[in-house]
């Protein structure tokens, strides 16, 4: 069984549990802040709401029926797929859609591996 790691992330009140390799899931953590930090210079309409890294553990059970934990490719894809689809095409949406894509293909080689 692979080492995972949870990424807990924040949305107002919600709470959103992203299940990573424990190898990727800084990458996740320091990839979500940075998007925070340069997501008031994008100039584009529409851009995404994006949740706030707020914690990472080892180990998670949930005691919440309606909580749910959502694979780290998944919510990567879905992370890419909102970014994607913003008209803009200057710094800073490239650099933030290369470091998103980065880290995309990497989690798709680990499962790739792992599905071995």
């Amino acid at each position: 069984m692979p080492n995972m790691r949870y990424v807990i992330l924040q949305s107002g009140d919600k709470l959103q549990y992203v299940e990573m390799p424990a190898d990727y899931a800084y990458q996740l953590s320091a990839l979500n802040l940075r998007l925070n930090k340069e997501i008031s210079k994008l100039t584009a309409q529409n851009t995404p709401d994006l949740p706030l890294a707020v914690a990472e553990c080892d180990n998670l059970d949930l005691l919440q029926e309606t909580s749910r934990i959502i694979s780290g490719l998944h919510y990567i894809n879905e992370l890419e797929q909102s970014f994607a689809s913003l008209k803009e095409n200057y710094y800073p949406l490239i650099a933030l859609l290369t470091e998103i894509r980065a880290l995309q293909a990497q989690l798709e080689q680990w499962y790739e591996e792992e599905a071995v």
